[in-house]
């Protein structure tokens, strides 16, 4: 049971979206599509659901096509950023009319959302502020019970404290009912806790699918006088530096033996996001 995206292209024009991209999404599991604006994540989301459609490639949702085929993108849910539902709509009326689409709907479970995220159910769509549109379409992907869940920038105008309930919420969700979440995003540092495979993508194509520990087990980050942090990385593979003032740090892939660490160098864990700025920056 899997989402299997076979040699995935796209051009807009004379933009290469996706170039040949090829990825599987396994069941019940929680994944991080990372990249930089414009990297493909949305486009790649949008082909997934039929939204758009690739200039070659496929897509399978568990073994069946998933082009114009209703039977499989009944088990795909796709939160975005546009809003695809009336705008004179109440909230009350988007969730009944989700359960029509998507008889799996938790209509008490999305009531009890609603006042967790103190959502007025009687507000119409178009009435909502940047942070509540988003909030009404989180509930109703948490609420809608399909095997596939796939989440475009989910937080976008979310304050701290409510990013924090989604976060909360998705984790347990997903612990008591499991199913797999694609969580598209640029917040980074907020997601690394949650997700636990890591898809990064730079300009339309793959460039690292590890679960998150392999990822962060490949990398470390030396910090000391620069004069001694060029002579310990010389013939290591450095993928980026940092400088301010006379201090360097510099981001190195390969495993660091401790006992060939000169004094005054300091060795950390390089964490997700700085791995991120350095294996995407230009």
């Amino acid at each position: 049971m899997s989402i299997e995206i076979n040699n995935i292209s796209k051009n807009f024009g004379s933009t290469r979206a996706l170039d040949g991209v090829s990825i599987n999404f396994e069941e019940n599991r929680i994944y991080g599509l990372l990249g930089r604006n414009g990297a493909g994540k949305t486009t790649l989301l949008n082909i997934i659901t039929n939204r758009i459609f690739s200039d070659s490639g496929e897509v399978l949702v568990d073994g069946m096509h998933a082009t114009e085929n209703d039977k499989a993108l009944s088990r795909i849910y796709m939160m975005g950023e546009r809003n695809y539902y009336p705008e004179n709509m109440k909230i009350k009326d988007v969730f009944r009319w989700t359960k029509e689409f998507y008889p799996d709907f938790d209509m008490e479970y999305a009531n009890k959302l609603a006042d967790i995220f103190e959502l007025d159910l009687k507000k119409n769509v178009k009435s909502l502020s940047t942070g509540y549109n988003s909030i009404f379409k989180v509930i109703i992907a948490l609420s809608v019970n399909t095997p596939y869940v796939l989440l475009d920038e989910p937080v976008l105008g979310l304050d701290a404290n409510h990013r924090d309930i989604f976060y909360k919420l998705l984790i347990e969700k997903y612990s008591n009912s499991p199913a797999t979440y694609v969580i598209s995003t640029h917040l980074i540092e907020e997601v690394s806790n949650v997700i636990e495979d890591v898809i990064i993508i730079k300009k339309g194509k793959i460039i690292k699918n590890e679960t998150r520990e392999e990822l962060m087990s490949v990398g470390y980050t030396v910090t000391g006088m620069a004069s001694l942090v060029d002579e310990y990385t010389r013939g290591k593979e450095i993928i980026g530096t940092d400088s301010i003032g006379g201090l360097k740090s510099a981001y190195i892939i390969g495993e660091v033996i401790r006992n060939e660490v000169p004094e005054g160098l300091e060795i950390t864990k390089m964490d997700l996001q700085k791995l991120f700025i350095q294996l995407t920056s230009a």
